[in-house]
């Protein structure tokens, strides 16, 4: 039997743990299927399974399935048989139940006998009837019945900044629209209005997003908003609630329109500006919420004019429909203060200095005025649109470069190596400013003309360049490294000469008009063919690109900048992604020859 590294043993571990087949494990590593049978029995990865129950396993491999792209015959047919003996669990649980006079956790009950098992099952979590001497009896999943509006209150509004106050206040608005700064807390007090407005009333909540794992920040903000105020443990997902007005659903959904029809409930979009296909998760939310009952709250840092978004946030879309009647829409300071707009919406614009006026006090103005250039400062912070009608590189085929990292098979960032064997490049850009620095690690094609992936990507703020190289000596130690691209035009070659004592393939990247060139015409390529991508939540990505723009030197040379100079550092992200993909040249012999930059 042939010897593989330990990495690849626990990336093979890791699917198998994930309820991927031997055959699909065996196809996604490059693994013979007798090996991995071998392991499984070797080691008993079978126990790690043990804990699981059968309807546990079938849920979690067809929550695997669902969410797989492309999905084959034999795939569509294995769902199928899931969703059938799932169905079958299901009536057995409830026939069971109605056989022991118990009380069917999927129906909706009377508010009455909501509330007398809210009340029992209160009882019950604090050790039962003590002066009966009575077992403690079977404690309801997510029983959130005894939770009433004066416990939000009290264990949660009085600590709100005076602009989610103000979102609290608007909440009647079935649209909402906010345009935020970023980091703002935002999106946890949406997750809490939510969880609050599921609990009093039972209704459902829908939360949208660009992946998956930006939608799960919903469900983790819940599930610690629940445990640090009201000591309850939800469960499940989807976390189906059980309250006093009967069950309530929480669905975190990723930027998919076909897994979000046939729902219906309260909608969130997190992030709409980022999102790609917008117009038609637009059509999809809204016909999700389109009873009059149900709510669509749209929040998001600003992008570019060119989004789809835009014309919907500016009135566009409304006159496009209504042109004989054009309406003027309330500009930008009118929609600081929170106003309804002609089109039924309720509008929202809050910059840093506004969360900074009501109470937020968790940034440093100036700090943050450092870190970040003009453009990106005003674009993330204080709700500016980029204008890329004339960038080298404009948003939608940006976003087309958008994915969502938990579908690639072959990468795990919490193991030891998340990429196993498999090489990787890497790109350093360092920043003309209190030396922070952008670090990426790409996974290259695995053939001629294949896809770039992203795998991670590091920004580092207000660290000496030997603690940076230090980091990148951990990154080294993490992954198969083939090929690492550094800026030494500036600061970055301290960074540089220290990298090479212990990776002496770090290659010099030195700036000038044919460089940057190079890199940019490389970009280029990768972005308009749609042969790189990173991950879709990563709005830092995008923007950086959008940054670059096509200038002359002084000489009236044609060339591309993003205002970089010795004091400024600016698109720092996608430079350091330009860095690493130039080891794949402009032209591909079919020999496969590489040629470097530096």
């Amino acid at each position: 039997m042939a010897y593989y590294p330990a990495e690849v043993k626990e990336a093979a571990r890791g699917l198998y743990c994930k309820r991927y087949s031997i055959r699909e494990i065996s196809r996604t590593l490059g693994i013979p299927r007798r090996t991995v049978y071998h392991w499984v029995d070797a080691e008993a990865w079978g126990d790690m399974l043990s804990h699981e129950g059968v309807e546990d396993a079938a849920q979690r491999r067809l929550v695997l399935l669902i969410t797989r792209d492309d999905k084959t015959k034999a795939d569509l047919q294995e769902i199928d048989r899931l969703t059938s003996a799932l169905e079958r669990f299901q009536r057995l649980r409830e026939r069971e139940q109605a056989m022991r006079g118990e009380p069917c956790e999927t129906a909706s009950a009377k508010p009455e006998q909501q509330d007398q098992r809210g009340t029992r099952e209160k009882r019950e979590r604090k050790g039962g009837d003590s002066r009966s001497g009575k077992r403690r009896g079977r404690v309801i999943k997510n029983d959130v019945s005894h939770l009433t509006p004066e416990d939000f209150k009290a264990q949660l509004h009085q600590h709100y900044f005076a602009y989610q106050r103000e979102l609290m206040q608007a909440k009647h608005y079935r649209n909402r629209q906010i345009l935020k700064s970023r980091q703002i807390g935002a999106t946890w007090y949406f997750a809490q209005e939510a969880f609050e407005d599921a609990c009093t009333t039972g209704d459902d909540q829908i939360f949208l997003s660009a992946t998956r794992a930006q939608a799960e920040v919903f469900r983790d903000y819940i599930i610690q908003i629940a445990q640090q105020k009201f000591d309850l443990e939800l469960k499940g997902n989807p976390i189906t609630l059980h309250t006093a007005h009967g069950p309530a659903t929480l669905r975190f959904l990723s930027n998919n329109s076909k897994s979000a029809q046939g729902y219906h409930g309260h909608v969130y979009i997190d992030e709409f500006f980022w999102i790609r296909g917008f117009k038609e998760l637009h059509k999809v939310a809204t016909g999700m919420a389109a009873h009059k009952k149900w709510r669509r709250t749209l929040f998001s840092t600003p992008s570019a004019v060119t989004h789809p978004g835009y014309g919907l946030w500016n009135g566009d879309w409304y006159n496009a429909r209504n042109k004989v009647k054009r309406q003027q829409f309330p500009g930008f300071k009118e929609m600081q203060s929170g106003i309804l707009c002609p089109d039924n919406t309720w509008r929202k614009i809050i910059t840093l200095e506004d969360a900074m006026a009501g109470g937020c006090d968790l940034f440093d103005l100036n700090d943050l005025k450092l870190e970040y250039g003009p453009e990106e400062f005003e674009n993330l912070f204080m709700c500016g649109f980029v204008d890329d009608t004339n960038a080298v590189f404009l948003l939608p085929q940006l976003q087309a470069c958008g994915a969502d990292p938990a579908e690639w098979a072959d990468y795990n960032p919490k193991l030891p190596r998340p990429f196993g064997n498999k090489p990787v490049w890497c790109g350093y850009d360092p920043s003309r400013s209190r030396d922070d620095a952008s670090f990426v690690v790409i996974a290259p094609p695995e053939k001629p003309g294949g896809m770039f992936r992203v795998l991670e990507r590091f920004k580092w703020v207000n660290k000496s360049y030997l603690w940076q190289v230090a980091r990148i000596r951990e990154i080294t130690q993490r992954y198969n490294v083939q090929f690492m691209g550094i800026d030494t035009t500036g600061p970055g070659i301290g960074v540089y000469e220290n990298v090479r004592i212990f990776y002496s393939r770090a290659t010099s990247i030195h700036y000038s008009v044919q460089t940057k060139t190079e890199l940019v015409l490389k970009g280029r390529e990768l972005v308009e063919s749609n042969r790189i991508q990173w991950d879709a939540a990563d709005k830092e990505v995008g923007l950086a690109f959008m940054m670059i723009r096509q200038t002359t030197t002084p000489s009236g040379a044609m060339t591309y900048a993003a205002n970089r100079s010795e004091s400024t550092g600016h698109a720092d992200a996608a430079f350091a992604i330009l860095h690493g993909v130039s080891y794949e040249p402009l032209a591909r012999p079919r020999g496969g020859c590489r040629v470097v930059i530096g």
